[in-house]
């Protein structure tokens, strides 16, 4: 039986070292690389192409979110369990309209990782518990509504909003994603624009609150 190949994704070492220990102790699992961002995941991913990536949401740089949409669509055989400590639905379902085939909560027990990467590996999707069930609710109320808060951006305006929550200043943005100040300039006063909000303080609040960035950044 051909081994399930998996990618870690975690910008905590510690965190991606027990995740190591217990995935290898999984029979049929083999851990090919560890990332520690979003970017370098995306670089291993197209050098190793694992069958399924672990990947954390909160990661500097280019979060898991952003990841797993650009993972989707360019590498559309990679599943992607997003892991994560938040049980809010707005999450969960920002996860899998990004593309992500499970969901796994930090907090969940040792025997639901390979539980879900059994699962991912047969093609379903696989939610924790936990918060399975509030999902489900939560799409019937809302009646199948796919409304998505940061829809309305773009990648790239995304990317931007990100960098800026974290505190990046401008050079900064644009030396990371290989812009002119210019362009960062120009995009950022689109997505202001965009969003009606008129200061760096309401980006970052806006960051949070659509989970671009953890409350801890």
């Amino acid at each position: 039986m051909k081994a399930i190949r998996i990618l870690l994704a975690d910008d905590h070492t510690l965190v991606r070292a027990g995740i190591r220990s217990l995935a290898e102790k999984i029979p049929g699992v083999q851990v090919i690389g560890e990332a520690s961002n979003g970017r370098e995941a995306l670089d291993l991913i197209k050098s190793q192409r694992p069958d399924i990536v672990v990947m954390d949401i909160t990661m500097a740089g280019l979060n898991g979110l952003e990841a797993a949409a650009r993972v989707s669509k360019e590498f559309p055989e990679v599943k992607i369990i997003i892991l994560s400590m938040h049980a809010n639905q707005e999450y969960v379902l920002q996860a899998l309209r990004a593309g992500a085939a499970g969901y796994l909560l930090k907090d969940a027990a040792t025997t639901e990782l390979d539980i879900a990467l059994q699962a991912v590996a047969r093609g379903e999707t696989y939610l924790s518990p936990a918060i399975s069930k509030r999902v489900i609710e939560s799409l019937l109320r809302r009646g199948g509504d796919s409304s998505d808060p940061l829809a309305q951006l773009t990648p790239r305006q995304r990317e931007i909003l990100q960098l800026i929550a974290e505190g990046k200043s401008t050079k900064e943005i644009a030396f990371t994603l290989n812009l002119s100040v210019k362009t960062v300039e120009t995009h950022r006063a689109q997505l202001m624009e965009r969003l009606e909000i008129r200061d760096v303080a309401g980006l970052v609040r806006y960051a949070m609150r659509t989970g671009l960035i953890s409350s801890e950044q």
